[in-house]
């Protein structure tokens, strides 16, 4: 019968495969940035080159994530993700096999950079199939750690590796690991179970156009749209200049990796606990008022700090708060545009944080004459003070529908 639901303990293991995934897009995408002047002699161009290799999984991404959506939306998370994790895998093992050839890396890393949106427009899909709604954010939030996990796995790791392989090898490596991911996703997740865990994962969804026309009318979605835009800029900011960030004040690149690691590790923890109580409260506002406004000073302490210690506490604070918005925002966009499709709303979301690119590039052409990014670092810490303000204005799914 259609109204039979069932919650099975296989999602789970789904979840976990579809992290697993997830870990290594990511693993892919940050492996040059905390040795980007070792990268650049290494390869013979500049440091701006190599930040390009990161900027370019953001700038491929604003043309590709609402037809990706499409897909998602049409064939299912499963085939897209599968897709997307084997193309990820052949372009991490060909850029390791690229040896010091900077076309071929540059080649590589753009096909990684095109299948990135088959793992991040399809979060919400995958949990609005397998999770019940109140366990949904949890769910993302798991998917949020993986992320995390596996950028600082490339931040961490990849100094500790060039010390005894070249970069090529460790590419290689990387590239290794995406192929055993895809392969477990393939083996392991499916796209849906026979009965949905409950009632609003068998609602009949809008299509693709009408959803997004749907979505983009609501004030509170067009709102988050904003805040996604400078969270994850000021994220994908800091991860991609981490060196030059913290180098003005005496610090090297193996203590860059630890600094942003810090940082990663808390939004771990923040990703996980406080969705986690966003979901038992049944409450998404107030969990990113608390998000937005806890990582301001988190965000002036890392620019503005001088001991190592003290940027490591503020890395802290600010990866503890700032990350954990992302998963309770991904599903308060998901619920709030209800009936569009999960893959269209999760995809304009993902959009909107990729765009944010060109605060990546701003940072770039702000920085000081002897290379500080301290103006455009507090430019950030006003715009979240503007986040703020904009979350105040968002009302609950359960409100906006009375």
């Amino acid at each position: 019968m259609s109204n039979q639901y069932r919650v099975y303990g296989k999602r789970w293991a789904v979840l976990g495969v579809y992290m697993l995934v997830n870990l290594t897009i990511q693993l892919l995408w940050i492996a040059y940035a905390p040795v980007t002047s070792l990268a650049a002699e290494y390869y013979g161009v500049s440091e701006l080159q190599i930040g390009f290799l990161s900027m370019s999984f953001m700038i491929a991404f604003i043309p590709l994530s609402l037809p990706i959506s499409w897909l998602i939306d049409k064939f299912g998370f499963y085939k897209m993700v599968a897709l997307g994790s084997i193309i990820a895998a052949l372009c991490g093992l060909g850029r390791g096999w690229a040896g010091n050839s900077f076309g071929i890396v540059m080649a590589t890393t753009i096909g990684m950079a095109a299948a990135q949106p088959f793992f991040l427009n399809s979060w919400t899909k995958m949990s609005g199939a397998w999770f019940p709604a109140k366990e949904r954010a949890t769910a993302v939030g798991l998917v949020t750690l993986a992320n995390l996990v596996g950028t600082a796995i490339g931040q961490v790791l990849t100094p500790v590796l060039v010390k005894t392989m070249s970069l090529a090898q460790v590419q290689l490596y990387y590239g290794i690991a995406a192929s055993v991911a895809a392969l477990l996703f393939i083996l392991v997740a499916r796209d849906k179970p026979e009965l949905p865990p409950d009632e609003s994962a068998s609602a009949e969804r809008a299509l693709m156009i009408d959803g997004l026309k749907h979505a983009l009318s609501l004030r509170e979605f067009r709102n988050y749209l904003i805040i996604a835009f400078i969270g994850l800029g000021i994220f994908n900011g800091i991860t991609t200049w981490i060196e030059g960030i913290v180098a003005p004040r005496g610090f090297n690149s193996e203590q860059a990796g630890v600094i942003v690691a810090i940082m990663l590790v808390a939004g771990v923890i923040g990703s996980v606990a406080i969705p986690a109580i966003s979901d038992k409260k049944g409450k998404r506002i107030p969990f990113l008022v608390i998000g937005l406004a806890g990582g301001i000073p988190g965000l002036v302490g890392l620019t503005l700090g001088t001991s190592f210690w003290l940027v490591a506490l503020s890395s802290f604070v600010l990866g503890f708060f700032l990350v954990s918005i992302n998963p309770i925002g991904t599903q308060y966009a998901s619920d709030i545009a209800l009936p569009t499709p999960e893959g269209t709303s999760n995809g304009l979301i993902s959009l909107a944080g990729q765009i944010s690119v060109v605060l990546v590039y701003f940072m770039q052409a702000l920085k000081s004459a002897k290379s500080a990014y301290t103006l455009p670092l507090l430019i950030f810490a006003g715009l979240l003070v503007l986040s703020i303000g904009l979350a105040l204005s968002l009302r609950e799914p359960s409100e906006a529908r009375r």
